[in-house]
């Protein structure tokens, strides 16, 4: 499982150096990942063999549903097929390494099964806007948590 934050940093090339926490547990999932976005505000890292289960979900669905086909728009546009090179490192295409303001230092947070990279200050802007309501404590009591 993937799980916790940890400070990274983007090289000049655009590419993310994986925390050491979560090299291990990715590699479980293997060598290949895709890299890509919902929004262009942060970057997701999903290990192929999860993002093919989102895909296989997704193929059932009518190629008229208009959901479906809003999300894969934007997680194509945003997205690319990337390896995990030797020094742990993952591209993330122009695209969205300029959407997401990727540069510098960042956040990597683990999501269970996927990755999430933040330009720093944006996702403090985002914490201190998303705070955690009454109605979100009661589906965490409805599930057990």
């Amino acid at each position: 499982m993937l799980r916790g934050n940890y400070l990274a940093k983007v090289d000049e090339k655009g590419r993310v150096k994986i925390p050491a926490a979560f090299l291990e547990s990715l590699r479980e999932f293997g060598n290949k990942f895709f890299v890509t976005s919902e929004n262009g505000d942060r970057v997701r890292i999903y290990p192929m063999k999860v993002w093919d289960g989102i895909e296989e979900k997704l193929a059932r669905l009518s190629s008229h549903n208009a959901t479906k086909q809003k999300f894969l728009t934007r997680t194509n546009y945003y997205g690319q097929v990337v390896e995990l090179d030797a020094q742990g490192r993952i591209l993330v295409q122009p695209i969205l390494r300029e959407a997401a303001q990727m540069k510098g230092e960042v956040d990597v947070l683990g999501y269970l099964t996927y990755l999430e990279v933040w330009n720093h200050a944006r996702f403090l802007e985002n914490l201190k806007a998303s705070p955690i309501t009454n109605e979100d404590l009661q589906t965490l009591n409805d599930l057990g948590i």
